[in-house]
């Protein structure tokens, strides 16, 4: 067969696919959702303050409005496979389109905290559907060799939102109220959702498989779901509340992390022996999926952790507000839309498991540059390093989204898809809770080591009180302003013991390359 027709064929397959519309415009209007969605867990943060002010919340009371949105985010993220199966995956798509529009605005208009709380479960729970969607859409929409760059599209939507949504965030709350934070959504969700209903289409394959379960009579795996609901939603719990209630020292902690250690233990055996479980954890017997679900974890520890810290080390060492802090890592996101392409393209002639493995080094190289950061740095400095670290990323998160469905059973793509996402997320939960666990105790730590010094028995001590102005703008008394340069370099030691843990963890996954199913450039994997 010529290269001629070879690229015929693949053309009029992408076309069968999407229905007979331009796969690429179906690329983008998943897009659309999955980007308001994913900018919408990041862009709350910042206005938390602002809720708290406007509803009449303290602010650990307001901290609720983003666990809850991630409690309810954790449990539809499993099963949104399973669901995508049962109810079509287009209908179940645009049933999260809108839940997620609808609770925006409700959340938009809410007139008490409770309410608020009330309305983000709900937007979690249509959140939590969309990106799972939107990768099984685009995995069945375009062929093998094409889904390198698909998933670079998708790519743009899930690591460049965290990274814009602080500095939009920051913008709204500062220039408008932050009711507008929720309600930017709704325009958005409308069009998302009309355009969806007018181009998307239902596999075949897939509307088959439905009237299938359908006629051979719905089997629900309730004890499944309710394990898992139950496992993840505490176990979200515990991540975002664990560092502020001192984790094991609290008994709710304590509680949570039972309930959860216990669900999930419950629940691994029980879905391997089901027929029809509610969560397919048997893909993972799958030693390449594995993998890939492994690097997918950790490159959510790493780019969520890292989009925390950043922020949180300028405007705690440096001074800078909001809006400069979140413009901090906004030129990562701009990188990593530049980089996107470049890595589907390379798809196409690189095997994708050395592309991953080019990422990780990426990735550690960075961070290791990230923890030589001093309090005299610039602007640029700290940009210049995110955006490489960026880079890395853009070679983490698209490969390994392609390779994860190498050699998958044919109609598992939904299924996938979940578990993929799933891995992401809670690879994300677990680095920002471990970042801020270490940030508060190796900032102790190094206090006490470096207080040690304070003494008049040590000479630099003595040189540093001798050499103090005595007349000082902010009148401060030479012990003072000592005591606040060491809390200053306390507080640096321990952001850059956390980018060392952060580069070890991308040389540690290294060896789960060699795991990844191998693929020929610009066609499907190899099974």
């Amino acid at each position: 067969m010529s290269a001629g027709q070879s690229q015929g064929d693949n053309q009029g397959q992408s076309l069968s696919l999407a229905g007979g519309h331009n796969p690429w415009l179906v690329a983008l209007i998943v897009s659309i959702a999955t980007f308001m969605e994913v900018l919408d867990t990041s862009i709350a943060n910042v206005a938390l303050r602002h809720i708290a002010g406007g509803l009449a919340a303290s602010n650990d009371e307001a901290t609720w409005v983003l666990t809850s949105y991630l409690v309810s985010n954790a449990i539809i993220l499993p099963i949104s496979g399973w669901l995508a199966t049962v109810i079509g995956r287009k209908r179940f798509y645009m049933l999260c389109v809108a839940l997620f529009t609808v609770s925006s605005l409700l959340c938009g208009l809410a007139p008490s905290l409770e309410w608020l709380i009330v309305f983000r479960v709900m937007q979690g729970i249509g959140g939590g559907g969309l990106a799972p969607s939107e990768q099984s859409i685009l995995a069945d929409t375009f062929p093998p060799a094409k889904r390198g760059m698909a998933f670079a599209l998708y790519g743009v939507a899930v690591v460049v939102a965290p990274a814009v949504g602080p500095t939009l965030g920051g913008w709204i709350t500062d220039n408008y109220t932050w009711r507008w934070v929720f309600l930017i959504n709704v325009p958005v969700g409308i069009g998302s959702l009309l355009l969806s209903w007018l181009v998307l289409v239902e596999p075949s394959a897939e509307t088959r498989n439905r009237r299938k379960l359908i006629r051979r009579g719905l089997r629900v795996d309730y004890i499944g779901f309710l394990l898992v609901a139950v496992g993840l939603a505490c176990l979200q719990v515990v991540l975002d509340k664990g560092q502020r209630d001192d984790w094991f020292g609290s008994n709710f902690i304590v509680t949570f992390a039972t309930i959860s250690a216990i669900s999930l233990a419950i629940l691994v055996p029980w879905e391997f022996t089901r027929d029809e479980p509610i969560v397919d954890l048997p893909l993972l017997k799958n030693r390449g999926f594995l993998a890939a679900n492994l690097v997918m974890l950790a490159m959510g520890f790493i780019l969520y952790g890292t989009t925390q810290l950043l922020p949180q080390l300028v405007q705690e060492l440096m001074g800078y507000n909001a809006t400069w802090a979140g413009l901090v890592i906004t030129p990562g996101g701009v990188a990593v839309m530049f980089m996107m392409p470049v890595v589907g393209f390379l798809l196409g002639r690189v095997q994708a498991k050395w592309l991953i493995a080019l990422g990780l080094v990426i990735e550690a190289i960075a961070l290791a540059h990230m923890s030589g950061f001093n309090a005299d740095m610039s602007f640029g400095h700290i940009a210049m390093a995110r955006i490489i670290q960026a880079a890395g990323i853009a070679f983490l998160f698209v490969p390994t989204s392609t390779v994860a469905y190498a050699g998958l059973p044919p109609g598992k793509n939904n299924n996938a898809s979940a578990l993929v996402n799933l891995s992401r997320n809670l690879g994300g939960s677990i680095g920002i809770s471990l970042a801020q666990t270490m940030l508060a105790r190796r900032s102790q730590l190094h206090q006490t080591r470096l207080v040690e010094h304070l003494t008049p028995y040590d000479a630099a001590f003595r040189d540093a009180v001798s050499q103090f102005p005595v007349a000082n703008v902010d009148h401060s008394t030479p012990l003072a302003a000592i005591y606040h340069a060491m809390q200053q370099q306390a507080t640096l030691l321990s952001f850059i013991d956390i980018f060392y843990v952060l580069a070890w963890t991308a040389v540690c996954m290294l060896p789960l390359v060699l795991l990844l199913r191998a693929t020929k450039p610009g066609q499907a994997a190899m099974h």
